[in-house]
């Protein structure tokens, strides 16, 4: 097991930056559509590893579909999805982590978990 290390990322223009301590050999490639569409590489962590450094969740813009219990978070000025949040099974509030948008991150030495969020 790989360990936790700390990551900062943000959106493309630089309005939202967060730091989040996550160990990248979770990271999940889910199939559902808008993942698919997205190409969004996740992974999930909770709330106690993720800080919000620049922006506020409020000034995001949020999309849900189906079951509504993710909240899809968009940059309004570039439109880039960095995190998202939404709740584990077990009640949890979580961060879904776009690891596409950590710094120094070489994504070809990563392998995503499949998951079928199709089937949810």
């Amino acid at each position: 097991m790989a360990e936790t290390k700390k990551y900062a990322g943000g959106c493309h223009c630089g309005r939202f930056t967060f730091e989040v301590n996550a160990d990248l050999d979770t990271a999940i490639s889910c199939n559902c559509s808008i993942c698919t569409k997205r190409g969004l590489l996740l992974t999930l962590v909770g709330p106690e590893q993720f800080t919000l450094t620049q922006g506020t969740l409020g000034e995001m813009t949020k999309y849900q579909f189906n079951k509504k219990v993710v909240d899809h978070l968009f940059c309004p000025d570039c439109g880039v999805e960095a995190f998202g949040t939404g709740q584990a099974p077990t009640g949890q509030t979580m961060f879904a982590i776009n690891v596409r948008c950590l710094e120094g991150v070489d994504l070809t030495t990563l392998k995503p978990r499949p998951v079928d969020g199709r089937k949810y």
